[in-house]
């Protein structure tokens, strides 16, 4: 039997905050793939080394955790004062599926400097020495993000002694401002799709809780974490080995994305596991971070806790952080009140690695239905760094 050779497909390994993916040119892939579809998926699928009934994707790129397991495609942009369009794709470690539903915000940092390195960026606009902005069309969500690269003899500077906890080595300090990040597309819409601030959310077989429900950076659940029995310093070991705490909370998550109006019933959510995700908030309070630091209550306004794709993250993903900020910006939500509650632009939280500094700027307009909150931005720092370049192999009849 004669077997297929393999394909090489140009792409680049990079680290962005606390996450790891697989980054192409919309033009170096093979032609099925430039558009979305199966062919696109299958592809994806088995650069990451998925489904893999192991969980480990060791015949792939894939770290085997939801922040290693991604994917990003870019191409020059198609929307006007945009440099870049950026595609993100969550792939699953173990079930046949790529998701497609919404960001990755620490991914987000990459595909500004990837733009960079791809030539994507007018060279006019790339100075010699500085700060080059970079306008990202995230195409998952329509929305706006503005990378500031650090630049060096007109190339990207990778290296600095900027530390982001969850992240063993510094590197340079990339800004990034994520411009009306409220989703106002087709799932859910409103900042808050259910118009409250906090609802009681009703899990059959689980219990009714508190639960702040938002649409900025990506749709997020937040609960307090003694309304689930937690502290709210909890480590992954705590959670990633308990699978009834893990069935609850994909229980909540799953009855939360149909109260905003993401899913039409609860058997969909196995299909959408990247969005909505869920977290869990309390006081600040002094806790051992997984490092062996200890975070100190005076350092954090709070404490919080997220899963990603069914498990605990082991710090905090980008788009969530929007939300945290966000949530935190408007007085009355749990995350505000876990906070001290009041006024505030900024707040820097505690998770499971250390601490995040973020910031949102709310204000309230007038709506159709009377004054509503409404988002402008949200600003947070991460770095980014080319861990490989060159090709990846896969067999040719994969997709």
């Amino acid at each position: 039997m004669i077997f297929p050779a393999q394909l090489k497909i140009p792409a680049t390994y990079m680290r962005g905050g606390t996450s790891k993916g697989v980054f192409f040119r919309l033009e170096d892939l093979p032609e099925p793939a430039r558009v979305p579809g199966p062919a696109r998926d299958r592809l994806l699928q088995r650069v990451i080394g998925s489904p893999d009934a192991y969980g480990k994707q060791i015949d792939g790129m894939g770290g085997a955790t939801s922040s290693t397991s991604k994917c990003v495609i870019l191409a020059p942009s198609s929307h006007a004062d945009h440099d870049v369009d950026y595609l993100y794709g969550q792939v699953s470690i173990d079930a046949d599926f790529v998701d497609w539903s919404g960001n990755c915000g620490n991914l987000s940092t990459a595909a500004g400097a990837f733009a960079l390195h791809a030539g994507y960026v007018d060279a006019t606009r790339i100075p010699a020495n500085g700060v080059c902005t970079v306008r990202i069309w995230q195409a998952n969500i329509g929305k706006t993000i503005i990378a500031h690269i650090p630049v060096t003899n007109g190339q990207v500077q990778e290296t600095g002694d900027f530390e982001l906890d969850g992240v063993t080595f510094p590197a340079a300090e990339i800004v990034l401002e994520f411009i009306d990040p409220a989703d106002d597309g087709e799932d859910g819409g409103a900042l808050f799709p259910t118009g409250n601030l906090i609802d009681d959310l009703d899990v059959p077989g689980v219990g009714t809780f508190k639960a702040t429900m938002i649409n900025a950076g990506i749709p997020t659940i937040f609960v307090n974490a003694a309304d689930i029995g937690y502290t709210g310093s909890e480590l992954q070991e705590a959670i990633n080995g308990d699978a009834k705490a893990l069935a609850r909370f994909e229980a909540i998550r799953a009855h939360g994305a149909v109260r905003m109006g993401l899913l039409r019933d609860v058997g969909e959510a196995a299909k959408r596991q990247h969005t909505p995700k869920i977290a869990f908030v309390a006081p600040p309070a002094d806790y051992t971070a997984s490092s062996g630091r200890t975070v100190q209550a005076s350092d954090i306004d709070l404490r919080v806790r997220a899963l990603s794709m069914g498990k605990l993250h082991h710090a905090m993903m980008g788009t969530a952080s929007v939300a945290i900020a966000t949530a935190a910006a408007i007085p009355g939500t749990l995350v505000n009140l876990a906070a001290g509650g009041g006024a505030r632009q900024t707040v820097r939280f505690g998770h499971p690695s250390g601490t995040l500094r973020v910031g949102a700027e709310a204000k309230l307009v007038n709506g159709a239905n009377g004054p509503q909150w409404r988002v402008t931005k949200a600003v947070m720092s991460r770095s980014a760094r080319i861990l490989m370049s060159g090709c990846v192999h896969v067999p040719a009849d994969c997709f």
